[in-house]
């Protein structure tokens, strides 16, 4: 399911008031850490993620490949902190604009 820019933004704005529940470090994107991130992501839905500086990967391409790999959309990266979406299968808590 690909995010219109008008769901983007209303994901954008419900995840301004979210702490990040998660940071990226050393290590980079662990087996343990993408597990973590889809148990999150089926509770929550909408998750932030901050990534270290002392991590050398590009947030954009973390993004992309935690997205991939948990099956969820990159909402927004903004500078360090990645926000991802994975709309639950019942019960959501997002009414997505259409």
């Amino acid at each position: 399911m690909a995010l219109t820019s008008k769901q983007r933004a209303y994901l954008g704005g419900q995840a301004s008031t979210l702490d990040a529940i998660f940071q990226i470090g050393k290590a980079s994107l662990t087996p343990e850490l993408v597990a973590a991130l889809d148990e999150a992501l089926e509770k929550r839905e909408l998750i932030k993620v901050s990534v270290l500086k002392n991590c050398a990967d590009d947030p954009r391409e973390l993004a992309a490949i935690t997205a991939e790999r948990t099956r969820s959309e990159v909402v927004k990266v903004i500078g360090k902190k990645i926000i991802l979406f994975r709309q639950a299968r019942k019960n959501s808590r997002f009414e997505l604009p259409g």
